[in-house]
This record gives C-alpha cells, sequence and structure tokens, in this order.
C-alpha cells in the first residue's frame, strides 16, 4: 500500500502537467493570431486561412502542363511527323490599314491572325468537354506553324499590356493559336495613271520551314475567311477585299503553300484637284492675259509670263517630290509639262511680239526717207492702221476706167509703176506670214482665241482618256 506521502507527489505531478499543457495550447494560439493579424495587415483586411497551403497559381500551372502532357512529348517536331501534311487552316481579321506609302511604295497593315490545326499529343481528357485558354508563356512549350509575311519589310506582335497572344486548346487536341500583329510589306505600284489610278496591293503568308509536303496552309473558311473592320483611308477607297491561294517555288527546297490577302485601292481624285490642277489651271489662264496688256508695256507683260513661269515649276517640284523615282512618265507628269508648255509659249509669244514691233519701227523710221511721191494712204494698208485685202491701189496719177473700187480690164495696157507705189495681189502663204509679221498686234489678236481653245482641246483628251 502506498503511503499518503506518496500519493500526495503523484498528484502534484499531474497538476503541474495540466498546467504545463494549457500554457503551451495557449501559446500556440496566441502564435496563430499574430499570424492571422500578419496577414489581415498585409492583405488589406482580407484574412486568408488557406496562406499555409502552396500557391494555387503554381499548382495550377503545373497541373495544366501534367494534364496536356508537355513534358512527355519533343515539341520541336511537328505533328504526325514522317507522316502526310498537317493542315493549318488561317483565318485573318484585318483591323486597320494604317498608312500607304508611294515614295517607299510599301503600306502598313494591322491584322488578328489566327492559326488552326489539331496536336494529338496536347489532348487531354475532360468531362465538361471545355477548353483551355493560355497566354504567350505556354506558346513557347509546344509547336506553332511558323508563318511569316512575304515580301515584309517589318513586322511586330503587339506587347501592351502583355504579348498580344492566345493560345486556346480543345479536348480533342484542336488548337487556336491567334495574334495581333501590325506588318509593313511591299506593294508595287503602277504610276502611270498617277493620280487617276487604282493600285492592287496583297499580303502574303507562307510557312517558312515546312514545305507542302510537310504543311499545308488553307483558308479555314474560304472567302469568309478573311473580315474587316471599317476602314478608311484619307487618300483610298477601298473596292474590294478577298483572299486567295497558290504554290511559291524555291530552287532549294521545293514548292510551299502561299495565301494571299489581296485589297483593291481607288485613289480620292479630289485631293489632287485642290492641291495640284486647280492651280495649275489657274496659272495657265493668267498667263493668257499678257495678251490683252499693251505690247509696248514691257515690264508689265515680262513680269508676269516669269511669274506665272516660275509658280509652275514650283507645282512641280512639289508634286515630284511626294512621288518615288520612277522611269516612266505619269498622268500628273503629262498635264504639268503640258501646262508648263503653254506658260511657257505665253512668254515666247510676246518675245515675238515685241521683236516684231521692233522691227516694224524701223521700218517706219526708213519708209521717212521715201520720195515725196510716195502715197502713205496706200501704205497704210500694210502697217497695222488700216487694212483691206480687197483694196485696189492705182497708180498716181492714173485714173481707173471702170470707176473706183474696181481694177482695169485685163486688155488695158497699165503704165509701169512709178517709184513708192504697191501693187494688189493674191497673198501666198509666206506674204500672210510676212504680214502677220508687219503688224505684230495682230499676233495677241490670234493668241487670244488659240491659246484657250488649244488648252481646252487638251484637257478634253486627257480626262477623257485617264477618266
Amino acid at each position: 500500500m502506498p503511503s499518503a506521502l506518496e500519493l500526495l507527489l503523484l498528484a502534484g505531478l499531474w497538476s503541474f502537467s495540466l498546467v504545463h499543457s494549457s500554457h503551451q495550447t495557449g501559446h500556440r494560439r496566441h502564435k496563430d493570431v499574430y499570424l492571422g493579424e500578419h496577414a489581415k495587415n498585409k492583405y488589406g483586411g482580407r484574412i486568408d486561412y488557406k496562406l499555409k497551403k502552396s500557391d494555387s497559381t503554381k499548382s495550377l500551372l503545373i497541373k495544366s502542363e501534367q494534364l496536356l502532357r508537355i513534358e512527355d512529348h519533343d515539341f520541336t517536331m511537328r505533328p504526325g511527323f514522317g507522316g502526310s501534311a498537317i493542315p493549318v487552316g488561317i483565318d485573318v481579321q484585318v483591323e486597320s490599314i494604317d498608312s500607304i506609302s508611294e515614295v517607299n511604295m510599301d503600306f502598313t497593315m494591322t491584322l488578328y491572325l489566327r492559326h488552326y490545326w489539331q496536336d494529338n499529343r496536347l489532348a487531354f481528357p475532360s468531362s465538361s468537354n471545355k477548353s483551355r485558354t493560355f497566354d504567350s508563356r505556354l506558346v513557347k512549350k509546344i509547336w506553332v506553324p511558323d508563318v511569316f509575311f512575304v515580301h515584309s519589310k517589318r513586322s511586330f506582335i503587339h506587347d501592351t499590356t502583355m504579348e498580344n497572344i492566345m493560345l486556346r486548346v480543345y479536348p480533342d487536341g484542336n488548337i487556336l493559336y491567334s495574334v495581333r500583329v501590325t506588318v509593313t510589306a511591299l506593294c508595287s505600284m503602277d504610276f502611270s495613271r498617277f493620280p487617276l489610278d487604282t493600285q492592287n496591293c496583297s499580303l502574303e503568308l507562307e510557312s517558312y520551314a515546312y514545305n507542302e509536303k510537310d504543311l499545308m496552309l488553307y483558308w479555314k473558311n474560304g472567302n469568309d475567311s478573311l473580315r474587316t473592320d471599317e476602314i478608311v483611308l484619307s487618300q483610298f477607297f477601298i473596292e474590294q477585299f478577298n483572299p486567295s491561294f497558290g504554290l511559291s517555288f524555291y530552287s532549294s527546297t521545293g514548292w510551299y503553300n502561299r495565301l494571299y490577302i489581296n485589297f483593291l485601292l481607288r485613289r480620292h481624285i479630289f485631293f489632287f484637284m485642290l492641291q495640284t490642277y486647280f492651280p495649275t489651271m489657274l496659272m495657265v489662264m493668267l498667263s493668257w492675259v499678257s495678251f490683252w496688256i499693251d505690247r509696248r508695256a514691257v515690264p508689265a507683260r515680262v513680269s508676269l509670263g516669269i511669274t506665272t513661269v516660275l509658280t509652275m515649276s514650283t507645282i512641280i517640284t512639289g508634286v515630284s517630290a511626294s512621288m518615288p523615282q520612277v522611269s516612266y512618265v505619269k498622268a500628273v507628269d503629262i498635264y504639268l509639262w503640258t501646262s508648263f508648255l503653254f506658260v511657257f509659249l505665253s512668254v515666247i509669244e510676246y518675245a515675238a511680239v515685241n521683236y516684231f514691233t521692233t522691227v516694224e519701227e524701223m521700218k517706219k523710221l526708213k519708209r521717212g526717207k521715201l520720195p515725196a511721191t510716195f502715197n502713205a494712204a496706200q501704205a497704210m494698208a500694210f502697217d497695222g492702221c488700216f487694212h483691206d485685202n480687197d483694196i485696189a491701189l492705182s497708180f498716181p496719177g492714173t485714173p481707173n476706167p471702170e470707176g473706183s473700187g474696181r481694177p482695169p480690164p485685163r486688155g488695158t495696157a497699165e503704165p509701169p509703176p512709178t517709184e513708192g507705189t504697191r501693187l494688189c495681189r493674191k497673198r501666198s502663204f509666206r506674204s500672210k506670214v510676212n504680214f502677220v509679221m508687219s503688224n505684230s498686234y495682230m499676233i495677241d489678236s490670234y493668241s487670244r482665241i488659240l491659246f484657250p481653245l488649244a488648252y481646252l482641246l487638251f484637257n478634253i483628251i486627257y480626262w477623257s482618256m485617264y477618266s
């Protein structure tokens, strides 16, 4: 039988153990509360008691990679390697045509490029048959088509705020891969009818590494595979958008499938009418004003002619600066240089008028030395003051037997002409030219009619050919 002392000792040890265990439990409770308050301060007042567990985002990524069995396959090889060509469908939505440059002969386009293919290596079981969507981080770990833009000068994938890449994987292994791309590509333009022209440009897509034996590109939904938003351009009107396809051959690697995005552009003429054609027409008509200015007003006519010539040179230089240096003649060149020729001829016309006027005045000075028997009234028919093609000139002192205004009959003997007398005869072409030269004021009279008629005829021919 234990003694009373032993019983008291056992009771004391038992009570001490109870107090110690309760103290440890309270200490753990205080530590949990401290952790909870720390998490509350760190996460803005929301207490999450699952913080002690592993990161759910990281575990989801690991589960996705395991679900798709990415580590179990070699994704550097295309699906079905060694077999038939893998079909890759293409779907394009054009967001905008940002710019079209005639000088560089290129265009810039922003588009959504979507690829469709099947990779059985990425098939996964799913009870709900729902797809999984990923961003660019998973794209780098699997095989995707290596489609590039033929004849592209610059291109990039948008990366604000993240790379604009989407990967959608379906349970049966079908894949949708979409990217948002801006590309600047070459467009071989023909400016022979500029600015009354239409341009046919195309954006071409092709696989870089896989020829037609390994990869077959095709439009996913035929003509409906190409969709466009409402696109408005400053200088062009888009007449049509249509997809097409073909084959391209490289001597070292073989045949490749190629897809085309074709679009037809028709240029708006109103801008060039305001900036080029209307000013040119006004300069040509302004040069005609000199025909109504007195031929002796040399400073006025010369300054007007030089001003119109210099203005036309400025217009031609401005148009040439905004155009590529092509080796053929453009429609606008024909109009500008023909108009420049009209302006230049108006200056040459006054030079001729001024020269003939000077010659005419020198002849008048010489006529002052003629004998006194010279009939000045008859000579007025040749000096520009009075002229009549049917006037009959008679010799001084010889009466007209048939009356005034009629020539003598043929049978009548005519005395020899005296000094200072001019005969009336039918003028030849050369004599008519000499007549106009001796009457220089008539050049201005004819120019007032011939220049506008010739320019009007030129405009009718020009606009009927190029419109």
